[in-house]
């Protein structure tokens, strides 16, 4: 069945109305917890039980990231099991109805012969595609890397990997549904859901008060309510409008001075492509090498990479979401929240800008802010493993081959990125991860 992108913002539009609550006050759903949640301290003695199973690779976390390893090792001839629900923050976190700002050409699964690609799947499916210029629904791409999981990693296990210790020599695994497994080697693929960001101000909300843009798949509940969103991003962008489409009374507060959306692609001359070329990350030669080479990314001076992953391809919303905002719902500029609290069952929040501050009442706020690095917030990871796990800023210190202070511990996607660069922040780097990582894996496993 072919998808048109105004019959699908039509038909999301009539899902997700219902009829006005007369209760002022949003209860909003509880924050989904991450898969792997729970940290219990796995005991040595475990090693001793007959029912303990080895494996030579486990990979923690089914996305992206996870699933193109694991078809890379399958490809090599590498051992190893997967643990995690496939694509679950692409299945329930996104915003049902959101466009993917990347590319076609940018969002495919990676597996050593491009044999499962999301244009082929496509075509299978009768769905509409482009390389470029053709917005990709968060449907379609959850639904293609189920496909993509169902074809070439048919043994997943969807448990939970709920605790992380290490003996001497080998790494001791717990899973949710009580069984123990010994690893040689462990990936930690577990994309941004535990490094949400909230800004101070709003942190100490009570949690039917605030949310996070990562917690919120059905927009339903909102309906009738008023709502803000703080943040400029994409998130934040797409967030606003689904909202005021699916009936809430949504602002959008800011601390930038403006919006910025990117530019729709369309014919471009010879000059124009040898000058500003496109890579899988965006536009013009930075991008091109930030995309291409993040082998070289590491070697930059330590301060130079972490401002380049701070600062570079900051906030902006995708082409198509430009309409939908400007003229429909109100924007506070340059706004920064400066207090909030809670009154008489809403919220009464305080904005500071430039040259004067303002008070809001809202129902509930959704932080789309972003998400900051911090391994610490990784609950399934003894405390053992915790401390001999050597971080700069909160982030990992990772070789040439993802691995960390620790031995046999990788962390790939948003984890890697102040050593790998901006490409970890996206889909494209689990290309380059994936080959990276299961070449060295491979060469470890011929001695």
């Amino acid at each position: 069945m072919e998808i048109d992108k105004a019959d699908s913002h039509r038909m999301t539009s009539r899902m997700l109305k219902t009829e006005p609550s007369p209760v002022r006050r949003v209860i909003a759903p509880p924050p989904a917890p991450p898969r792997i949640a729970f940290a219990p301290r796995i005991k040595p003695a475990i090693r001793s039980h007959g029912m303990t199973m080895s494996v030579r690779v486990a990979i923690i976390g089914a996305g992206p990231y996870g699933l193109s390893i694991a078809a890379h090792l399958r490809g090599r001839g590498v051992g190893f099991r997967i643990f995690g629900n496939p694509m679950e923050s692409w299945r329930t976190r996104m915003p049902a109805g959101m466009l993917l700002k990347s590319d076609g050409f940018a969002s495919d699964l990676y597996d050593p012969e491009q044999s499962v690609t999301l244009k082929r799947f496509c075509a299978q499916m009768g769905v509409r595609y482009a390389d470029s210029g053709l917005p990709i629904p968060v449907e379609v791409m959850a639904s293609y890397g189920l496909h993509f999981q169902e074809h070439l990693i048919p043994d997943l296990e969807n448990k939970s990997v709920v605790a992380l210790d290490r003996s001497s020599k080998e790494f001791l695994l717990q899973l949710d549904n009580g069984e123990t497994l010994i690893a040689q080697r462990v990936i930690v693929a577990v994309g941004s859901s535990y490094f949400q960001y909230v800004p101070p101000p709003l942190a100490h909300l009570p949690l039917e008060f605030i949310s996070h843009s990562a917690q919120h798949h059905d927009l339903s509940p909102f309906a009738g309510h008023d709502v803000t969103v703080v943040g400029s991003g994409a998130s934040a962008l797409d967030l606003t409008a689904l909202l005021q489409e699916a009936g809430a009374q949504v602002r959008l507060v800011a601390r930038r001075s403006s919006l910025v959306f990117l530019s729709k692609p369309g014919p471009r001359s010879l000059w124009h492509r040898v000058r500003y070329p496109i890579s899988g990350i965006g536009g013009g030669w930075r991008s091109c090498f930030f995309a291409n080479a993040p082998m070289l990314f590491r070697y930059l001076p330590q301060q130079t990479r972490l401002r380049t992953i701070k600062t570079y391809l900051g906030p902006a919303g995708g082409w198509f979401i430009k309409d939908r905002i400007e003229g429909h719902v109100p924007v506070l500029l340059a706004c920064t929240p400066a207090h909030a609290e809670v009154r008489g069952g809403r919220i009464y929040m305080q904005c500071s800008g430039e040259t004067a501050q303002s008070e809001l009442v809202t129902d509930h706020v959704i932080a789309a802010t972003g998400y900051r690095i911090d391994v610490g917030r990784l609950s399934f990871l003894s405390e053992k493993v915790r401390s001999s796990l050597h971080s700069i800023e909160c982030a990992p210190v990772l070789s040439r081959s993802f691995e960390s202070s620790v031995p046999g511990l990788y962390f790939v996607g948003l984890a890697s990125a102040p050593w790998f660069g901006p490409v970890m922040r996206f889909l494209f780097g689990a290309g380059y991860t994936a080959r990276r990582l299961s070449e060295h894996l491979a060469s470890l496993q011929a001695f």
